[in-house]
């Protein structure tokens, strides 16, 4: 009897060992897998007998990935003329003159919309696309997508994927270039038919007659694009740190010392030569008064 107790007792013992608990939540590396598996749809055969298994996310990612790649192309030759020239030649006419050669290149039709318009539409519509896109994703894993938004804050569901820094940084760069293009290319456009007289000029003219919005604007958007620029390379290219560790911090400091850097290159040029060179007083300048005359809530 008591060797059959025991018997029993060791397969009970057996059995235990064996089962293997389930978490009630997944861990956060698995996350993403998750949400790719629960929303991109099973494989089907194309009509060539191809099976796609790629989801939306994986579209949207590489379209928002790769418009950054086109738009690199023209920053390049802008900072180029706006910055790294100023900086060499200190001299602004000197300058202006290797913008006006340059210029028509990345402005004619259709490289400005091939290099400027479309990549940057494409790149910020194709990331809000694919916060929606995971956010129903997280509605659908938690089978809440008939609940209200009170009762989903209630209950403590977070269907909103975190946004990483890149991800913010790049939501306030956003509205920084579109006043940069409406200030330098709508504006002159709209009232002198181009922007073929608005140059280095118009833009220190606008920081000796307007100096308050000007520094700031362009403060902003200098320290803002130097750490958009430079983490969204890292996130393209897996050189984001993940973690505590010591390799972790590491890159940490690289990566900001590097935005540091960037920024301090562009601003040593745009703002250290560009914004000091003054204001026109000839007839101009004039004309640059008129077109700063019309942006909106900005005094004359």
């Amino acid at each position: 009897m008591e060797r059959r107790d025991s018997t029993a007792s060791q397969d009970t013992f057996i059995s235990l060992q064996q089962l293997e608990p389930s978490p009630i939540e997944s861990p956060e590396e698995d996350t993403e897998k998750q949400l790719h598996s629960l929303s991109s749809p099973p494989p089907r055969a194309g009509t060539l007998g191809l099976s796609g298994s790629h989801g939306v996310a994986y579209y949207l990612t590489r379209l928002q990935k790769y418009s950054s790649y086109v738009f690199t192309i023209y920053t390049s030759f802008h900072l180029t003329n706006t910055s790294l020239l100023p900086l060499l030649t200190r001299s602004l006419p000197e300058s202006e003159t290797y913008l006006l050669l340059t210029r028509p290149y990345y402005q004619s039709f259709p490289l400005e919309s091939l290099l400027i318009t479309l990549p940057v539409a494409t790149h910020i519509l194709s990331g809000v696309a694919l916060r929606i896109h995971r956010r129903n994703a997280n509605l659908a894993r938690y089978g809440s997508a008939g609940l209200s938004v009170s009762e989903r804050l209630q209950k403590g569901l977070k269907v909103w994927p975190k946004v990483s820094w890149s991800s913010a940084s790049g939501y306030v760069l956003a509205p920084l270039v579109l006043g940069h293009a409406f200030v330098n290319r709508i504006l002159p456009w709209v009232y002198e038919g181009g922007s073929s007289g608005v140059g280095l000029g118009f833009v220190s003219h606008g920081f000796a007659s307007h100096p308050f919005v000007a520094w700031s604007g362009y403060t902003a958007l200098i320290s803002v694009a130097a750490g958009h620029f430079v983490w969204g390379a890292a996130r393209w290219n897996g050189w984001v740190p993940i973690g505590t560790s010591k390799k972790a911090k590491r890159r940490w400091w690289v990566l900001n010392g590097v935005s540091v850097l960037f920024a301090g290159l562009w601003a040593a040029g745009g703002l250290g030569v560009v914004a000091r060179f003054g204001r026109d007083d000839t007839w101009v300048g004039k004309g640059y008064n008129v077109l700063y005359s019309k942006i909106p809530m900005l005094d004359s």
